[in-house]
């Protein structure tokens, strides 16, 4: 599945809700998925970790929905480059 067709799937089944919710409460709803992933990278239950990752992913398709951004285009346009512009050395 390519990002904009998740993207889509997400928009299908929350994107009247998740408008109606407003960007700063999914703002929130989406750090707590984070936060659910944080805890789950303390632990070697794979299945969760797969769970949490997907959540993440999930509600930052719904963030992206209600502010209008395509994340596949929004991707493509920071990272398909072959220069590495922004590179943060360690």
């Amino acid at each position: 599945m390519h990002i904009s067709e998740f993207q889509e799937l997400i928009s299908k089944k929350y994107e009247k809700r998740d408008r109606e919710r407003g960007v700063p409460a999914t703002f929130m709803w989406f750090v707590e998925e984070v936060g659910e992933l944080a805890t789950a990278l303390a632990t070697e239950d794979k299945k969760n970790k797969e769970q949490e990752f997907a959540d993440v992913f999930a509600w930052l398709c719904t963030l992206a929905n209600i502010t209008d951004v395509n994340l596949e285009e929004a991707c493509d346009n920071k990272y398909k480059s072959s220069r590495n512009e922004g590179f943060k050395p360690k």
